[in-house]
């Protein structure tokens, strides 16, 4: 790490209690008379306790948002923070799951592509909290698109699980509609809880949401300083639905640069925080949810621990002067 401020130097400023909060403009439409997929957890280790107001401070007393879960407009709460599992094998992957549930986390996103759904259904099963207590999300890739129906019971029984928390179409492709409208179908079964899309942006979106009954709950799509989608991001959440991002430290191979940055080092320095926990504060502030992803034990527990301190409106408009379009990824 080319950074003085590397990912191991932070404070550890202490995860508030979980706190259903609405990310603002993303909240359920209608209201809901469905249970909640995952439910404030009073019994987190490691957590600092909430004040009475569902809030906790930094060091100058200045009240800082606990942005722990957001309800989707499918009526379900959604942790705002958890783990990524691209690439990770099967062992790593199942450690990575108990790192993440022992620091708090609760959120877990697989995809069919990531070939490790069996890893992720072995450590929830194995984490030592009840499945209820986790969001568990995955994907159907455009190949499975024909058969959409029979793709969702693989995930179920690869996942080994009795539901799925949110399906995700993993990209545009053909068959997307009839692939999307299984998901619906699953759904009304009960064995999705929420549905979605990944790597849509507004021309998509504007042709694909004709076509379709439900309202996706979120959309989860490529995030970080370098590739901010700032117009794309409030499109959708104008539309309800909640936002999500992957490669939020710029992803794999490309996250050196990012990291070092000198704008973001000074932000972070400023804080005595680390830059990651600076990007995703910033994607929390956005009202993005986030989901990086890490082998690392330290590293995941420091993902998480972002809520002792608030960006600036200063520090917010610096960030947003690094967008440089650059995406990351081809989709």
């Amino acid at each position: 790490m080319s950074t003085s401020l590397g990912r191991r130097s932070f404070v550890r400023l202490g995860l508030a209690a979980s706190v259903a909060l609405a990310f603002s403009g993303c909240a359920a439409q209608g209201g809901s008379s469905q249970p909640s997929a995952v439910g404030s957890d009073p019994s987190e280790t490691g957590h600092a306790p909430a004040t009475a107001q569902g809030r906790d401070t930094k060091g100058d007393g200045t009240p800082v948002e606990t942005l722990k879960a957001v309800t989707l407009n499918s009526g379900y709460e959604m942790p705002t923070q958890g783990l990524g599992t691209y690439a990770l094998d099967y062992e790593t992957c199942v450690g990575s799951i108990h790192a993440l549930v022992a620091a708090g986390g609760r959120l877990i996103d697989t995809a069919y592509m990531y070939h490790n759904e069996d890893a992720v259904g072995e450590g929830v099963r194995t984490c030592g909290v009840p499945r209820e207590e986790l969001f568990v999300t995955t994907k159907l890739y455009p190949d499975q698109f024909a058969k959409p129906d029979a793709a969702i019971d693989q995930a179920l029984e690869k996942l080994g699980i009795d539901y799925i928390d949110l399906m995700l179409l993993h990209h545009p492709g053909t068959g997307d509609v009839e692939a999307y409208r299984a998901m619906e179908r699953a759904a009304a079964a009960g064995k999705v809880r929420s549905i979605g899309l990944s790597n849509w942006y507004i021309e998509e979106l504007e042709s694909f949401l004709p076509q379709v009954e439900t309202v996706p709950a979120l959309v989860q799509n490529e995030i970080h300083p370098y590739y901010q989608e700032q117009d794309v991001v409030p499109y959708i959440q104008d539309l309800g639905i909640v936002v999500e991002g992957w490669y939020p430290l710029g992803g794999r191979g490309y996250n050196a640069e990012l990291l070092a940055d000198s704008e973001l080092t000074s932000i972070a320095q400023a804080h005595g925080v680390s830059v990651p926990q600076v990007i995703l504060r910033w994607n929390c502030q956005r009202g993005i949810v986030v989901i990086p992803g890490s082998s690392n034990p330290e590293h995941i527990a420091e993902d998480l621990n972002i809520h002792g301190f608030s960006l600036t409106d200063e520090e917010m408009t610096r960030i947003a002067a690094l967008d440089r379009a650059e995406k990351h990824d081809w989709y």
